[in-house]
């Protein structure tokens, strides 16, 4: 077990000293600690003989003499420590006290991959093609699975797919979904459901929206939504689909019943009647009757996207992007509502990434009611985002030891850490790694506490080495690593090549002139190191660049389609509102990514370096 933390928090697990991303001591004020202690409030005196054990085979118990009943209903008796051969899994734990609690059994090892591959990194609702409605959706992700296959590449990482609001506006963000446990169905290939019709389809809006220069949500939503609709009326209690709806479970039924409620009150169930607002209201069971078919269509909707995406990940492995949180008045936070913290919202402090700080929009949760839930709603966040696909990126992976907790209506930069079982979280997640077959990527860039490194590296959760920020040349890199050039919050290396990009920032962000021009010439030396002039043309730019990562050592590879379409504006600007962030298809559809010499030059730059 590794050692983490710059200073002891105190009982509310509130970091008062803290140091910044520059080494320099933090304090937090008084005012901040005592909003926050209020909101974490006491935990129950009697919580540590019912939390969830999280351990591993081997290791001691120090609960006496117990049962443990196992999954597949097999009992075992132990006393003082678990066997070394003992079983992995969820399993509930009875004291001779007569005390029963969750066990929970890790490898402490994520499953990693046995040799070194290269693959794309890509935002999905810009790679369209002339079959899609407007946005990137899961037969694009086939097409681009089948195209990198051709190529030997090893891997896609897609930004987060997880389901926002059913209703208008459309959330622009994927990372800010209303649930971590289900899936967009924004991101259907309507043709391809049960029950399609073309004639249930405007042609004249279809072809505006194939048309458009942006992403537009919220008209393709309106376009695809009567559609899957006329779909599912002409195709609903196909035997497979009741199959499959049994299977979920109650998690299912509550996320389908909240989109049905949703579309009828509004996103936020803050602003729902009273009598609404919690799942296990009799008000909201009565609703679900009398809504029953509406709630049926969401959760139809569900299966048609796990069963796309699983068509579309085929034998490949998809990293899907898990967000650090969910929007606050989302379906994720209406069904634990008793676990995240209210008046209370997640970011980061300023750091290379911003120097304003971050405010990230999503409730925390309280880290002795994670507990008291079992883990629960991490557990099944992990465990549904890897279905189906092989491979998890944990977005802001220092989220499992520390989140900055920013007191609604405050600064970001007035914010405090607050601590969590990050050994608890871990081999969690090392344990739905080892049961899915899963390699595991954790986003640790910004503000990284000491011992962080070591604890991902004792589970083989992979780091993130990204070209921008790296001091130390690739080659001296880890292995136990993800390599790219950049990331969706990140300059492209033609937008920093032409300068497009920092005028972009100065245009849409409040960050100083001097510390985009100073951000630009970091970034612009570490394609110059060899000799390339500034004069060169952008392509060179890029190869560059990709040589340069090639020569790292790391077990993936990702690529970035926008890199190699020479695209020059970044999917994201952290902390605007007003840029089209989220919204920026690749200028060359994924359909005829397989004509672009730019792409195939990439490729050859990378796989040629590989193999030197």
């Amino acid at each position: 077990m590794v050692d983490v933390g710059e200073d002891v928090a105190d009982a509310w697990g509130i970091q008062r000293h803290w140091v910044d991303a520059d080494d320099r001591p933090q304090v937090v004020g008084a005012e901040t600690i005592a909003r926050l202690r209020e909101v974490i409030g006491t935990p129950p005196p009697d919580l540590e003989q019912r939390a969830p054990i999280v351990t591993r085979p081997g290791r001691p118990l120090d609960v006496g003499p117990a049962t443990v009943t196992c999954e597949d209903g097999a009992m075992h008796q132990v006393v003082d420590r678990l066997p070394d051969d003992f079983p992995l899994g969820y399993h509930r734990l009875t004291t001779a006290d007569g005390r029963e609690r969750r066990l929970i059994v890790s490898p402490g090892r994520c499953w990693l991959p046995d040799h070194r591959s290269w693959g794309w990194a890509v935002q999905l609702y810009g790679a369209r093609s002339a079959a899609s409605w407007g946005i990137g959706d899961l037969g694009d992700l086939r097409t681009l699975r089948e195209w990198t296959e051709e190529r030997g590449g090893g891997f896609l990482l897609v930004n987060p797919l997880h389901a926002v609001a059913p209703t208008l506006p459309q959330e622009a963000s994927p990372y800010l979904p209303a649930t971590r446990r289900f899936r967009n169905p924004l991101y259907l290939r309507v043709d391809r459901v049960p029950g399609y019709a073309e004639s249930d389809v405007d042609a004249a809006e279809l072809a505006r929206q194939r048309a458009t220069t942006r992403v537009d949500r919220d008209a393709t939503w309106r376009l695809k939504r009567s559609a899957l609709h006329a779909a599912y009326l002409r195709s609903r209690g196909q035997r497979d689909f009741v199959v499959w709806r049994s299977g979920q479970g109650a998690a299912l039924e509550e996320f389908a019943t909240w989109c049905a409620l949703a579309e009828q009150h509004g996103p936020d169930w803050h602003d729902w009647p009273e009598e609404l607002r919690r799942p296990d209201a009799p008000d909201v069971a009565a609703f679900a009757d009398a809504n029953a078919d509406l709630v049926d269509f969401h959760a139809w909707l569900q299966w048609q996207v796990d069963a796309q995406l699983r068509d579309a990940s085929g034998d490949l492995t998809v990293l899907q992007d898990l967000p650090i949180g969910v929007s606050g008045g989302g379906a994720d936070s209406w069904a634990w509502q008793d676990v995240l913290a209210p008046g209370v919202r997640v970011g980061a402090p300023p750091d290379a990434l911003n120097s304003l700080g971050q405010d990230w929009g999503s409730p925390p949760p309280v880290p002795w009611r994670l507990r008291e839930a079992g883990y629960v709603p991490f557990i099944e966040a992990v465990r549904r985002t890897i279905a189906g696909a092989g491979g998890l990126r944990i977005d802001h992976v220092m989220g499992l030891f520390r989140l900055w907790w920013i007191p609604e209506g405050d600064d970001p930069r007035t914010g405090a850490y607050v601590r969590y079982p990050s050994d608890d979280l871990l081999d969690i997640v090392a344990l739905e790694s080892h049961r899915a077959s899963a390699v595991v990527v954790g986003e640790d860039l910004g503000t990284v506490e000491p011992g962080v490194p070591e604890a991902l590296a004792e589970r083989r959760i992979l780091s993130y080495k990204v070209l921008w920020f790296e001091e130390d040349e690739p080659a001296a890199w880890s292995e136990a690593a993800l390599a790219t050039v950049t990331t969706h919050d990140l300059p492209t290396v033609a937008g920093l090549w032409s300068g497009s990009d920092a005028e972009d920032q100065l245009e849409s962000t409040r960050i100083p002139e001097a510390d985009v021009r100073r951000g630009r010439a970091d970034l612009m030396a570490k394609l110059t190191v060899d000799g390339l002039g500034t004069d060169a043309p952008v392509r060179d730019a890029v190869d560059t660049a990709y040589r340069r990562l090639a020569q790292a050592p790391c077990l993936l590879l990702s690529l970035s389609l926008e890199d190699a379409v020479l695209q020059e504006r970044r999917p994201n600007v952290p902390g605007t509102v007003e840029r089209d962030n989220w919204r920026i298809p690749l200028p060359v559809p994924v359909d005829r990514l397989a004509g672009s010499s730019d792409v195939d030059r990439v490729v050859r730059v990378v796989t040629d370096q590989m193999r030197t």
